[in-house]
């Protein structure tokens, strides 16, 4: 039996639930490949991606950020602190405020993540899509990058 088409809205519902779905389970995959997501918070894993693509800031503009309040952040940051992936630095302009950065082990400790799940999902490209198959995917990433355009 020949499967009807279906009307242009319904489509759209239809892929957006299966986008959502895949691009969850791609997440979860992707976080499989680290240790590092099972010893930190989400609020935790925000505020390390946080600073290391806006740099140093201060615990309320992160807590700002994240939407969440300043004492909460606080108790997020500190194990973070205690397992040396996150330093504090007094405020040059406001001595009584500090800043938090990334240090060197965690900036190695993120390129050394990244690095894992770039070589598995390569690794599983390679390995499960055929040449053509990596071309419509290629094609589909473009439609998806335009999805998340802002």
């Amino acid at each position: 039996m020949k499967k009807k088409p279906l009307p242009a809205t319904d489509l759209a519902d239809d892929l957006a639930s299966d986008v959502r779905s895949v691009v969850s389970r791609l997440k979860r995959n992707l976080r499989a490949q680290s240790s590092i997501h099972g010893d930190l918070t989400a609020t935790q894993i925000a505020v390390l991606m946080r600073l290391k693509r806006g740099g140093p800031a201060s615990t309320s503009e992160l807590a700002r950020a994240e939407g969440i309040r300043a004492q909460s952040m606080g108790t997020a940051i500190a194990p973070l602190e205690d397992a040396g992936l996150v330093m504090g630095t007094p405020d040059p302009a406001d001595g009584r405020r500090t800043i938090l950065s990334l240090t060197d082990a965690c900036h190695a400790l993120i390129t050394e993540v990244q690095s894992a799940r770039q070589d598995w999902l390569s690794r599983t490209i390679r390995a499960r899509l055929s040449s053509a198959e990596q071309q419509q995917l290629a094609a589909a990433m473009e439609l998806l990058k335009r999805l998340v355009e802002e």
